[in-house]
């Protein structure tokens, strides 16, 4: 049996990196005395353990938890004035006022605070909070957050998006250090950010860090999670939990923890193109997630793999998803949920009445019991896809024919799936040599592809009594949706469904390949 190569598995980023040559070499310089009015760390952790060990002062042991914690993240003032006038401004030299009251500037005769700058926190910190995650937690948990780490370092993603964050907020430090600011310089280099919310904003964040690969503006900031959706499996797969607890005043606080202090893992991404026909009516009718967008008309080149009519030109839009991407029934299940709640969002109030409003979207969808008007010829997605996949250590596309039972066809690049479970299944290895498959990883660069019959197959598969489907692994994924009988398809990745319009007369296709750099996220298990 193969052995499966692992791009990043080795790869473990700890909280600081070691002292440079400079540091050690410097030992008789003095270091900046702490503030006045705040008491030593060491002091104050001390104190903490002291109150918590006599059984009292419970409160006294919070107050300074929260000081040693906001002393490890908090910005100087100066940099948090300018990172939201660069925001505000939408310009990231709007913040250059901030480098008149940077320590050391023109001070040739104290290399030190080049070395340590005096006013850099040691665990730069920022986090983005989705107020419409997690019911009515999501507006409570940002105030929480505010309070522990300070309210110009929280975001509302649904007002200050992430990418206007890289763009502005990052470039408005990255201006400031190349000027000689070493605090924005620290700042920048060593900074986390926080995201509270589902598997969609998680992803939304993580694409949004990723363009800084494109864009040669390293290093890229990892990204730590506080669980606020339904399905959470993101969350779930680095040890952020299924969901946030009902004591969430002192998870909030652990979390934090957990993210200026964990290990970096690293977690393949995979680029999505769709080419669809170029109709405008079509195109209007398009309404797309967040973390989709529009490239506008393109040309299709096709190399070998296409069976049905191919248009001159396409419309095109792609995207970025770290767990997984389906179609059919699964991703119209998601996309009447979805509808639901956009229209009456009070119904989905948390996850539980979440899931219970999920299951009955399953059943009125007709996975279960197929809807009598359907047509029988199309009832699964053979009548329609051609697949075509590119295997390991191959360069080829290979034609791989999909089961007429399969009314659902995802590709997995996590173990969890569908609020934590998993479809492939822990697999023996001589299934896996009588395949052709290796150990599934979230690092390796392979896509795990499976499909799902009916509702009640899908069910024995989320209780895990059984395997799904299994199809395939590849590193890079054609679909092509025929024109047809078919009005529409449906489409989700990592929770967020769209309906795609199709064709009578021209294919649709969607391209899946790896992103050539890794997404970088916090172990939240490490503490």
């Amino acid at each position: 049996m193969r052995s499966r190569s692992r791009s990043c598995s080795d790869l473990s980023i700890s909280l600081s990196a070691s002292p440079s040559t400079s540091e050690r070499e410097a030992p008789s310089l003095p270091r900046s005395p702490p503030a006045a009015g705040q008491p030593p760390l060491v002091g104050a952790l001390l104190e903490s353990l002291s109150f918590r060990s006599c059984g009292f002062g419970r409160a006294s042991s919070s107050v300074f938890e929260r000081q040693d914690l906001r002393l490890r993240v908090a910005l100087p003032q100066r940099l948090r004035d300018a990172l939201h006038a660069a925001l505000r401004a939408r310009d990231p030299s709007a913040g250059a006022f901030a480098l008149k009251e940077a320590p050391g500037i023109g001070d040739v005769t104290n290399p030190w605070l080049s070395l340590a700058p005096e006013d850099a926190p040691e665990n730069p910190l920022v986090a983005f909070v989705n107020p419409r995650s997690g019911g009515r937690l999501g507006p409570v948990l940002k105030s929480r957050l505010q309070q522990l780490i300070g309210e110009d370092q929280v975001f509302d993603i649904t007002i200050v998006k992430p990418s206007e964050f890289v763009q502005y907020g990052l470039g408005c430090l990255e201006q400031l250090a190349d000027s000689g600011d070493h605090s924005a310089r620290s700042v920048r280099n060593n900074l986390r950010v926080m995201t509270a919310g589902g598997d969609g904003t998680v992803g939304w964040v993580l694409g949004c860090l990723g363009e800084l690969y494109v864009q040669n503006r390293e290093p890229v900031p990892p990204v730590a999670v506080i669980p606020l959706g339904t399905g959470n499996d993101l969350s779930r797969s680095f040890g952020w939990g299924a969901s946030f607890p009902f004591s969430w005043k002192t998870a909030a606080k652990r979390s934090l923890y957990k993210a200026i202090l964990g290990t970096v893992s690293c977690l393949d991404s995979w680029h999505i193109v769709v080419s669809m026909p170029e109709e405008g009516e079509k195109e209007q009718e398009l309404n797309l997630p967040h973390s989709l967008r529009h490239l506008g008309e393109c040309t299709f080149y096709d190399d070998g793999t296409a069976e049905g009519e191919l248009p001159e030109t396409v419309c095109c839009f792609d995207g970025v998803f770290y767990n997984y991407f389906s179609l059919g029934m699964d991703a119209q299940v998601a996309y009447g949920f979805h509808q639901l709640r956009g229209d009456k969002p009070f119904l989905a109030s948390g996850p539980l009445s979440n899931k219970l409003i999920y299951a009955g979207y399953t059943c009125k969808q007709g996975w279960f019991f197929t809807q009598c008007i359907s047509d029988p010829e199309l009832r699964g997605l053979t009548n329609i896809i051609r697949l075509s996949i590119k295997k390991l250590d191959s360069s080829k596309w290979e034609h791989i024919p999909v089961p007429s039972s399969v009314r659902a066809i995802v590709a997995l690049n996590l173990h969890n799936y569908a609020s934590g479970r998993n479809p492939w299944g822990n697999l023996k290895p001589e299934y896996l040599e009588k395949k052709g498959f290796v150990e599934a990883q979230s690092d390796d660069g392979i896509l795990e592809i499976f499909g799902l019959k009916q509702g009640w197959h899908a069910s024995l598969v989320m209780v895990e009594l059984i395997s799904a489907k299994h199809i395939a692994q590849a590193t890079a994924i054609r679909l092509e949706i025929k024109g047809g009988q078919w009005r529409d398809a449906y489409m989700q990745m990592d929770g967020e469904p769209w309906k795609q319009p199709l064709s009578t007369e021209y294919s649709t296709f969607v391209d899946i390949k790896r992103v050539p750099y890794p997404s970088l996220i916090i172990n939240g298990a490490d503490r």
